[in-house]
């Protein structure tokens, strides 16, 4: 039976048992998956990203880097890989495609009023994230993404209470 946490689990990876890296894979899909998403606000974009973090994982392997907290070891990959995609600016296009495919499939709605309202909720939650300060946005996504204040500082790299102080700012 492999052990329940994570870092046992990671360090059971490192091994090079395999069936750790399933149960890893399984535990975090979803929350990376998500993370990801609202970061890059491409769902195919964010499954790259989400294959990428855990091919980095099996990579690491050779490293024997151990992990502290694996959630916030894992989460910061995946905030790197963001990044890295955030600036090469190949997303835009596919940002238009995705909007047309909303778009396309809202037609066949039975219930377009409801659609639209949380289409537009969305749309105007996208839109107060984005006007936020950067520090301030990778904060909140970090946080809707599950991650403890202790796991944010890990990912950021500073303070605790500079995480308090700009999580008081949201």
């Amino acid at each position: 039976m492999l052990p329940r946490s994570d870092e046992a689990l990671y360090q059971r990876l490192l091994d090079g048992e395999l069936a750790a890296f399933d149960t890893l894979y399984e535990r975090y899909e979803r929350h990376v998956y998500g993370f990801a998403r609202r970061q890059l606000h491409d769902s195919a974009e964010a499954e790259d990203v989400l294959h990428e973090a855990f091919m980095a994982l099996l990579r690491e392997r050779e490293s024997g880097r151990v992990a502290r907290s694996f959630r916030a070891f894992l989460f910061q990959i995946v905030r790197n890989l963001c990044l890295n995609r955030l600036r090469s600016g190949h997303r835009a296009a596919r940002a238009m495609d995705e909007v047309a495919r909303e778009l396309q499939s809202n037609k066949g709605t039975d219930e377009p009023e409801r659609a639209l309202a949380e289409q537009q909720a969305t749309a105007a939650l996208r839109e107060a994230v984005a006007k936020l300060p950067a520090t301030l946005s990778e904060l909140y996504q970090l946080r809707a993404g599950g991650l403890s204040y202790d796991e944010m500082t890990e990912v950021l790299g500073i303070p605790l209470g500079t995480v308090k102080s700009r999580m008081h700012e949201l």
